[in-house]
């Protein structure tokens, strides 16, 4: 996918190439946003705005990274910085943010309780280790792509995988039967 994106663009048609960004990143984009801000309706804001500042900057991309690292790496940034703002202006006690508690609330119902309960455990791991865990287990990242998307050298991603599952494992049930 990603050759014929670059093909596109190095043919001139930047339009075909950004229809083709759109279609195969749009949930890794989202989901990367998602681990990130644990909001979709901020998630799909931020996916929104990575998708305007890729179609303004396709045609400088210039190759020195992949162009998954590169997607990931504007991503990245995008929703730190909604998260920045975030913490400046969200409040426990406002109506919109208890309305999403409990619609939260609702979708773990829906989820099965082996995957909820683990997705909630994941979801409370300090924010590189969340993010080294979603990057590597959930979008199937090699350790290397990881370390790149991060911004972080890849022995630093493998202590965040390490101190993960050691902290998932005993989350989960330190007998080991449980253990990610």
């Amino acid at each position: 996918m990603d050759e014929a994106i670059i093909e596109a663009l190095a043919a001139g048609r930047s339009e075909a190439a950004f229809e083709a960004v759109v279609a195969g990143y749009r949930r890794r984009v989202f989901g990367l946003a998602f681990s990130i801000l644990r909001d979709r309706g901020v998630a799909e804001d931020v996916a929104q705005d990575v998708f305007v500042k890729l179609w303004k900057a396709l045609g400088s991309y210039d190759g020195r990274a992949k162009l998954s690292t590169w997607i990931y790496a504007i991503t990245r940034n995008a929703a730190i910085s909604s998260q920045r703002k975030q913490r400046r202006s969200a409040s426990l006690s406002e109506p919109a943010v208890q309305a999403e508690a409990e619609a939260a609330s609702a979708t773990e119902d829906a989820i099965g309780a082996d995957d909820s309960l683990l997705w909630r455990a994941v979801a409370a791991l300090p924010d590189m280790q969340r993010q080294a865990v979603t990057l590597y287990y959930q979008d199937e990242r090699p350790v290397e792509e990881v370390a790149a998307m991060l911004g972080v050298p890849v022995n630093t991603v493998k202590t965040h995988l390490h101190r993960a599952r050691a902290r998932l494992a005993s989350q989960l049930g330190a007998g080991g039967e449980n253990a990610a």
